[in-house]
């Protein structure tokens, strides 16, 4: 992948964009469903059904889980392998044989895009797994998934999350624009600042540990999120410091703890 063939894209999702829905109307309630909202309605998570219902519930963004299969299909799925079958190891038809709890098959990341896009509220949270095979693999999957946004024309749905440097490294080379957070804990908000990240997007017990790395990102004009947080006295605590986004299994408790 070129820098040339990603100015092109630029320039292709432009026009693309232009036919789709307005891209300026996303909500702001920092509440992102982490792998969909799932839990209440006992959904399959990284699922079609679960991102129609984050967004439905008027989440800010919903978040997803990325592999490659063994032949270079972009799928869903939060562990290394479903149903026993490794996914980096299996093929996309192998892997279209087993189906989530709901009968839907495991969704493709085009598929996810595709619905995502078909509204403008709800921002698509694309967390790219490090790959078990080798560290090359992890950044042929973040190109992949960085050309695949750009084809569709879904720069302005996808955030990018990850806990491999690596990956989020060749994001920010292929798409310096792309808004990429960093979730593994271990980097100072200068140092992603120097790595040109978005933000970070730490656990609870990191942010909890080191509450003065809040106000260090925001001053440093970084975003600030917190995954999974699930207790409402994590909640109010964040919402208090005025972080930009939230990671949560209950999407409707602090749903109803933002509006009240």
């Amino acid at each position: 992948m070129t820098r040339t063939y990603f100015l092109m894209a630029f320039i292709i999702a432009a026009i693309v964009a232009g036919c789709g829905p307005e891209q300026d109307t996303f909500l702001t309630n920092k509440v992102i469903a982490h792998r969909g909202a799932w839990k209440a309605n006992d959904l399959p998570q990284n699922s079609i059904a679960s991102l129609d219902r984050a967004i439905a519930l008027g989440c800010m963004g919903s978040e997803f889980d990325v592999w490659m299969t063994a032949d270079g299909v972009l799928i869903l799925n939060h562990d290394a392998e479903y149903d026993s079958l490794e996914i980096e190891h299996s093929t996309y038809e192998q892997l279209l044989a087993v189906r989530l709890p709901n009968g839907e098959r495991l969704p493709t990341v085009e598929e996810i895009l595709r619905k995502g896009m078909s509204q403008n509220k709800t921002k698509l949270i694309m967390e790219i797994k490090p790959s078990s095979v080798s560290t090359e693999r992890g950044q042929e999957l973040a190109a992949k998934a960085v050309e695949l946004v750009h084809q569709m024309g879904a720069q302005k749905w996808v955030d990018y999350i990850t806990f491999d440097k690596h990956i989020g490294s060749k994001i920010i080379e292929l798409d310096p624009e792309a808004n990429v957070a960093y979730l593994m804990g271990d980097k100072t908000p200068q140092e992603l600042k120097v790595e040109g990240y978005f933000g970070f997007d730490y656990n609870i017990r990191v942010l909890r540990e080191n509450p003065n790395w809040i106000k260090e990102a925001h001053d440093l004009g970084l975003t600030v999120n917190s995954w999974t947080v699930n207790k409402e006295e994590d909640m109010e605590w964040l919402l208090e410091n005025n972080v930009e986004f939230i990671t949560t299994d209950e999407p409707e408790l602090l749903l109803e703890l933002i509006k009240n």
